[in-house]
């Protein structure tokens, strides 16, 4: 089941919406992390209302595993004149597996306007990239994702960081961007994996969010996205994960922790 018909199937509740995570949306003995963060956004964005703002922020926590039946509840902390913050959660059993907070803030006129984050150079156009094998990739990545190499693969010695083109397999028009693009955020794995040994265990633990633009647009679905670890000791990796749209423009900022059991 693709993630809109995964939306379309969820029983609407008086804070939420529960429905079942299928088997082929898991990563290991848990759901997706990319797909539990969208659900808890799409249960945010309905509580907010047709006059919520653009996105602007989220911080995920990932607290527990999920799977099969789950329910996504979500309240409005504040509504100010600008911005709302809105409070989520996903459980399983009534135990809390994901918690979020995002805040969503509309456009302010301001004086100050860059742009420090250029899309990789060399990037190789999505149409001309070769795919990344996935026979041994988590359930998610085989059945729901494209994924292909963004960049020439150098030799030398490995690095901590990928660079992939990332889009839902059946990307839907319906499917609202904010919710596709942060489902799509973290399909690839953490920086430091290229590191470890074959089949080491990680784990996300925490994942801070900023949103470059109010409504995130790209070309067929692609998203060009980057995961660079810039440090890892005892058991534990800070990631950076930038994320572009096909032509080059900033969508997302962010900063994973990860847990490393290897």
């Amino acid at each position: 089941m693709n993630f809109a018909k995964l939306l379309i199937s969820a029983q609407t509740r008086e804070d939420g919406f529960a429905l079942s995570i299928p088997e082929d949306w898991h990563q290991g003995r848990t759901a997706y992390g990319g797909l539990s963060a969208a659900l808890a956004l799409a249960g945010a964005q309905a509580a907010g209302g047709a006059d919520l703002p653009p996105l602007r922020s989220a911080q995920v926590s990932f607290v527990g595993p999920l799977s099969g039946p789950v329910e996504v509840r979500a309240r409005v902390l504040r509504k100010g004149r600008n911005a709302t913050w809105i409070a989520a959660e996903v459980l399983r059993e009534g135990e809390v597996g994901l918690l979020a907070s995002f805040a969503f803030m509309g456009a302010i006129d301001s004086v100050v306007a860059f742009d420090e984050r250029p899309a990789p150079a060399g990037a190789i156009p999505p149409d001309e990239a070769r795919a990344v094998p996935t026979e041994r990739s988590p359930l998610f990545l085989q059945h729901h994702f494209d994924v292909r190499y963004a960049l020439p693969r150098g030799e030398g010695p490995r690095r901590p960081e990928a660079c992939w083109w990332v889009r839902l397999r059946e990307h839907a028009d319906a499917l609202d961007p904010m919710v596709d693009l942060l489902a799509c955020a973290d399909a690839l794995p953490p920086g430091v994996m290229p590191l470890l040994p074959p089949r080491a265990p990680v784990s996300s633990m925490t994942w801070h969010c900023n949103l470059l633009h109010p409504k995130p647009e790209t070309r067929d679905g692609w998203w060009l996205i980057r995961v660079a670890s810039d440090h890892a000791r005892s058991g534990g990796a800070s990631d950076a994960i930038d994320i572009w749209n096909a032509d080059g423009v900033p969508v997302m900022a962010s900063m994973q922790s990860v847990a490393v059991f290897g």
